[in-house]
């Protein structure tokens, strides 16, 4: 279970650090390029706090658990990421956006089993 626990970890940790980095760093038009179609129907500032959020949550996922030190953070991190995975379904579902809904479900689920598995 461990094994499983810090492979869904790093994964998490991957796909949302280089997702809020994007978020946090990129123009709005770089990101509609890259295909974050929903960030020209939010305000770039949303946008920027979205991401600051996936970046501190993907570092929560992985240095609490690795250095030991308040490794109860790990699972408070992903219990943050997995709402920011809730509220953005909701929106895709608002548009239709059936793929994100997917994409955001399989996210959540990962992040509710680290939560599960490290409390």
């Amino acid at each position: 279970m461990n094994v499983a626990l810090w492979a869904s970890q790093i994964i998490l940790a991957l796909i949302f650090g280089t997702a809020g980095y994007m978020k946090a760093t990129q123009p709005q038009e770089r990101l509609l390029r890259q295909g974050v179609n929903w960030a020209e129907r939010v305000h770039l500032s949303l946008v920027r706090i979205i991401g600051i959020a996936e970046l501190l949550g993907a570092v929560g996922l992985v240095l609490p658990t690795a250095l030991n030190i308040l490794p109860i953070l790990t699972p408070l991190a992903a219990i943050g990421l997995a709402v920011i995975m809730v509220f953005a379904s909701i929106h895709h579902v608002q548009y239709k956006e059936w793929n994100a809904i997917l994409f955001n479900l399989a996210l959540l689920a990962m992040a509710v089993f680290i939560v599960y598995g490290r409390l």
